[in-house]
């Protein structure tokens, strides 16, 4: 019996090693669903109870392995669900294919029944998104497209249409899998030495890294050595740069602290290696900028620079470190920015204490106990907003855990499905996720997948009945907050009613018996801990105008009748 096109379509994802499909099953992905069943011992269905939930999993699979991992929708709203988790894999640079089904090939164009045209819908989250509209074009372009994820580190999308999917493939050849390309590409010599005569002539050099530092760590450290260079890390470089760093001051930026900032607008030259770090008032404005990244058209996206380097950096810096001369005028540059680190590490350590016998919650607390409880190689994800900001904070990389967020794309939501995608993945390594309440509140359906697959995720909810990252906005805006507030479930008797562990804390005292019991069971648990709302989140540096607005937002509540508030806010952040 000839094969059809799902046949060959998941024979070639077997073939390059893929695993699982994540996705909610529907009519237009039959065929694709019934060849998966009858290879089950090779390749599973892995079933969610939402498409974006499916992507971010998919995505998590890619960031921790570098393999091509997959996730698939149905035709019209399964599509369309898909969105945004495939937004957060192409913004995070991980290589993810997308199976988009689709109506009927007859009926398109006919506004049939849950038509959508997704060969458009997906072109702008993408690096390459076609439709397969005969049998002809399997397995090239589906060729074409694990290629592309793989050797690009991108989002591919293949639009089948179910019909399709169904007719008799006009090929059989045989797939031949290929190997993740490893590319070694470093700037030309003369480009080297420019950056080196650069380095050489300045006497205060600050080194900025990012997520292209991974698998470049003990080069980086090296570097730093020799020129005697702070080095400030961007989010998602934190779990390549921060361990066994002598040189770490920290991060910058909104989620960052001061010392990060001291060291680079203290600097005459800032070496900016592998980041796409976005925002640029944190950015020196008078010193020079030489830039080395992979992706050419990320040089200077951010600010002026004074020479662009493309390369990787491992292979960069190796090259480049031979002809710089050894740091010794930048001696007071490092150990200046090195105390101001030790004394910002000091303040933030005391404001995760325990207070106890007193409520709600230091979130700071739970996050610095989250890390001390934690296995060495965890994987470790956190939701966009405050349990973003403590992870930067708090927990302590070591070279095994790995931290996985929305770092670019910024999307609610994330740290369950992402730690569904982990968990999937590595079945005998500790999960956690990081939830907010309103991210594990979006969508809460999947917290039913961990049970139906038995995954021994454990989620810690910060719990504070807020968007309480959108109301400091609001606040820094001279804005009463609106819309912010949040009624909410007990979500650990919401947790034990699906058959997951789960543990409410709302005093200081609770919260280490809780996170004890919960990392030790061997199922899905949950810690839901009642944390201040009225944190303040002090960034580096905060300029007149969020100063103003600040100052703004107090009158308003006091003349709104929210006097009590501003005490909250007050007691919270001065009298601990």
């Amino acid at each position: 019996m000839a094969k059809k096109i799902a046949d060959v379509l998941v024979e070639s994802l077997v073939a390059i090693g893929v695993k699982r499909i994540y996705g909610v099953v529907g009519d237009s992905l039959n065929g694709i669903a019934n060849s998966i069943h009858g290879r089950s011992d090779e390749i599973e269905w892995f079933g969610t109870r939402h498409e974006e939930a499916a992507a971010f999993a998919a995505g998590a699979e890619a960031h921790l392995t570098g393999n091509l991992a997959v996730c698939a929708g149905s035709c019209g709203p399964g599509n369309t669900h898909l969105i945004n988790g495939l937004y957060e894999c192409h913004r995070s640079r991980v290589p993810v294919l997308a199976i988009a089904a689709h109506i009927p090939s007859r009926e398109i164009g006919s506004t049939y029944f849950q038509e959508t045209h997704p060969e458009l819908i997906f072109k702008e989250c993408s690096r390459y998104c076609e439709i397969i509209s005969h049998p002809e074009q399997m397995p090239r372009i589906l060729e074409i497209a694990m290629r592309t994820s793989v050797s690009e580190r991108d989002v591919s999308v293949i639009v089948l249409p179910g019909d399709v999917a169904l007719l008799d493939a006009t090929s059989e050849r045989t797939f031949i899998p290929f190997e993740r390309p490893m590319p070694s590409i470093c700037p030309s010599e003369e480009e080297i030495k420019r950056a080196a005569d650069i380095l050489n002539s300045s006497s205060k050099v600050t080194i900025l890294g990012g997520a292209g530092c991974e698998g470049a760590h003990s080069e980086l450290i090296g570097l730093a050595g020799v020129l005697q260079a702070p080095i400030v890390h961007a989010m998602r470089g934190k779990e390549f740069i921060e361990f066994d760093n002598p040189y770490d001051v920290g991060m910058t930026g909104l989620l960052g602290f001061s010392s990060g900032y001291y060291a680079m607008m203290n600097c005459d030259t800032l070496l900016m290696v592998g980041t796409d770090f976005p925002y640029q008032q944190f950015f020196p404005e008078k010193a020079k900028i030489i830039q080395l990244d992979i992706r050419g058209d990320q040089i200077g996206r951010r600010t002026k620079i004074d020479l662009g380097l493309v390369g990787d950096a491992r292979v960069t810096i190796s090259a480049l470190k031979p002809l710089l001369n050894q740091k010794l005028d930048s001696k007071e540059h490092l150990k200046s920015s090195l105390q101001h680190y030790k004394k910002t590490r000091a303040d933030l350590d005391s404001l995760a204490s325990d207070n106890l016998g007193k409520t709600p919650i230091h979130p700071q607390f739970v996050a610095r106990m989250v890390d001390r409880l934690a296995n060495e190689d965890a994987i470790i994800t956190c939701d966009v907003g405050t349990p973003t900001l403590w992870a930067a904070r708090y927990l302590r990389m070591n070279g095994k855990r790995r931290l996985i967020g929305s770092f670019s794309h910024g999307s609610m939501a994330n740290a369950l499905p992402q730690a569904i995608g982990a968990q999937a993945t590595f079945p005998d390594r500790q999960v956690i996720s990081l939830s907010g309440d309103g991210g594990i509140s979006m969508l809460l359906g999947d917290l039913l997948t961990l049970h139906q697959h038995s995954l021994p995720v454990k989620i810690v909810v910060f719990s504070n009945s807020a968007l309480d990252f959108v109301e400091l906005e609001m606040k820094a805006a001279g804005v009463m907050e609106y819309g912010t507030e949040l009624v909410n479930p007990d979500f650990a008797k919401l947790a034990e009613s699906i058959g997951i562990l789960g543990r409410h804390v709302e005093k200081p005292e609770e919260l280490v018996p809780a996170l004890t019991e919960v990392f030790k069971h061997e199922g899905p648990a949950l810690v839901d801990a009642m944390v201040n709302r009225q944190e303040l989140l002090i960034p580096p540096t905060i300029n007149f105008d969020e100063l103003r607005g600040f100052t703004l937002y107090m009158v308003k509540a006091v003349l709104n009748g929210k006097g009590d508030e501003i005490m909250d806010l007050t007691r919270t952040n001065l009298f601990r």
